[in-house]
């Protein structure tokens, strides 16, 4: 396996095989299927490619940015390469140092792809967190991603420098929920290279502070995420679920629970430990991996909805309260306000009862 002119690093335990079905986020698996049924979506994401926005964007990294090799900070080069042999993959990909005041690393291209890593990145992370980040990369080219995270890369920099068209707003909303998915699994693949989930975690600490990240503690961190997924009443909720939808990555405490609630399923130690996984070839169960990823999103949707009737509860009782002007709620006044309807007060009383429930 070569690549620059550079030899792979060997180093470390090779998943034989290994297919990335093992590692693929059941929301990943269903916005891949949704993404297939988008009818003519595959023809303008390949025309997007072919029009030569790819092509500019690797001339352009090859122009402005170090390549990196053997003879080229061998060390981050070598941390690169590890995955590649990891995940038993023939072929790594070029990679490019460039100069950006934010930390951050991609792979672009469908054909041939490469991995680009910005400057700050390097300067924030150690060497295992750098290995996180790179196994994350491989595991996008590994699964195939490339074609999709392209077109996603060229809509948002045209949204960035002009409107987009009115035909391709629907293709990049499509784009965007599906590469939310995929990062998701890139991060699992990440916790097997890495034989490491905590490392993983800390990695997208230290991205999301950017600053003195040998001073953080995870598990804060780890118990800020359970807040963020678990706590909060439906507008607290419902206010998340809009935020997902407007980012092309998950939230990265979001992105941390995820991971470990995939770990105490018991799939990280079949993988690393039992070496127990699909591989490359093997036929797939079509049936149990759609039906997996339907639930997904059918819980996502039921509590969005769930969550959205509560908020209305929530919004109805505050403006009872400051429309009579006290301060209080429809809760506090309601015995006043309906002079002593049983009724109404039952309806607020269940509505109160839902929103301590989610706390």
């Amino acid at each position: 396996m070569s690549s620059s002119g550079s030899q792979v690093l060997t180093e470390g335990h090779r998943l034989t095989g290994i297919s990335p079905r093992a590692f693929q986020h059941p929301a990943d698996r269903a916005a891949t299927a949704a993404l297939g049924s988008i009818p003519y979506l595959d023809t303008v994401v390949r025309k997007l490619v072919e029009l030569g926005y790819e092509r500019a964007l690797r001339q352009s990294y090859l122009g402005s940015s170090v390549r990196l090799s053997e003879a080229q900070l061998g060390d981050v080069w070598r941390e690169h390469s590890i995955a590649y042999a990891t995940l038993d993959m023939d072929e790594v990909p070029d990679l490019y140092l460039t100069q950006y005041p934010s930390p951050n690393a991609i792979a672009i291209g469908a054909r041939r792809p490469i991995v680009v890593v910005q400057s700050e990145l390097i300067r924030l992370l150690d060497a295992k967190q750098r290995r996180a980040v790179f196994a994350h990369e491989a595991a996008h080219i590994l699964s195939d991603h490339q074609l999709y995270r392209t077109a996603l890369a060229i809509l948002v920099l045209l949204t960035r420098n002009a409107r987009l068209p009115l035909p391709l707003a629907p293709v990049r909303t499509a784009l965007m929920e599906w590469g939310r998915a995929t990062e998701l699994s890139a991060d699992r693949a990440a916790a097997i290279v890495t034989r490491d989930p905590l490392v993983v975690c800390r990695t997208l600490m230290s991205l999301a502070a950017g600053a003195m990240v040998d001073e953080l503690d995870l598990d804060a961190f780890m118990r800020q995420g359970m807040d963020y997924v678990e706590k909060g009443g439906g507008l607290e909720r419902l206010t998340r679920l809009m935020l997902d939808l407007g980012v092309t990555h998950p939230l990265p405490v979001k992105r941390t629970h995820e991971l470990m609630a995939w770990v105490r399923s018991g799939e990280f130690d079949r993988i690393v430990g039992a070496r127990e996984y699909p591989r490359r070839g093997e036929p797939a169960d079509v049936r149990a991996d759609g039906g997996e990823a339907v639930s997904f999103y059918a819980e996502r949707i039921r509590d969005a909805f769930r969550d959205a009737g509560e908020s209305v509860n929530s919004v109805g009782q505050q403006l009872a309260g400051w429309l009579r002007g006290d301060g209080r709620d429809d809760a506090d006044g309601r015995d006043d306000a309906d002079g002593g309807d049983g009724g109404e007060g039952a309806d607020g009383g269940e509505a109160r009862d839902a929103e301590e429930g989610d706390g």
